[in-house]
């Protein structure tokens, strides 16, 4: 029930996609990434729909000590996005987190002027936006490029991805339009499980795939 890479996970949820949005109206369609790992996911969306291709940067806040376990992110120059009852039973604090949420800004800075050098974000305001990753566990990223979007004021703002924790599936509908998600099993344990090949997708492999689309929708 599981994949066997990003790109055929990909081209699933386009197939998905493309279903879900024959009887309705996308306004200008534009896919964002959440990068790396859903980049090539949404290399083969955006293709599938005919829509332009471009990434939201965003970076988890890991739990001191298991950083794969995600209690926040950040996006852009917003302000971080905790998990604030996972702070609470954690005994953790902002303040305590705050040379990660740093180090993390860090790191958001380099991939974002990486992967898009002098170009500019695209203007989302009254687009169909699709935000697409390779998978959710705690959702942390998502929610955090959600809520970013949510006040650029897009038409209708969609989150896509091939699978997900069950709870945290739910969880999304309140911030984003729609959800669609093709597995959500109930023993889920990590993305990663659900991938024949999961390894990481590197900066090289990112910036080949924008230009790539960006090439083909150039005037989008």
């Amino acid at each position: 029930m599981g994949f066997q890479n990003r790109r055929e996970a990909g081209r699933q949820l386009a197939l998905r996609l493309r279903e879900w949005a024959s009887d309705r109206e996308l306004v200008r369609p534009v896919v964002l990434a959440l990068p790396r790992g859903g980049v090539p996911v949404a290399a083969e969306v955006a293709h599938a729909l005919d829509a332009p291709l471009d990434v939201l940067v965003a970076r988890k806040i890991g739990l001191p000590g298991r950083p794969e376990t995600g209690i926040g992110a950040i996006v852009g120059d917003d302000p971080p996005l905790f998990d604030q009852r996972a702070l609470r039973m954690l005994g953790l604090t902002e303040d305590r987190l705050a040379p990660d949420v740093a180090r993390e800004r860090e790191e958001l800075n380099r991939r974002t002027l990486l992967y898009r050098g002098d170009c500019s974000a695209p203007d989302v305001q009254g687009r169909a936006v699709i935000v697409v990753d390779d998978g959710l566990a705690t959702g942390a990223t998502a929610r955090a490029a959600l809520r970013h979007l949510r006040p650029l004021r897009p038409d209708r703002l969609i989150l896509a991805v091939p699978v997900s924790a069950p709870e945290t599936a739910v969880g999304m509908r309140a911030e984003a339009d729609e959800v669609v998600c093709l597995r959500q099993p109930p023993d889920f344990g990590a993305v990663g499980l659900w991938y024949d090949d999961f390894d990481q997708v590197g900066d090289d492999e990112v910036i080949r795939v924008l230009d790539a689309r960006r090439t083909s929708t150039r005037g989008t």
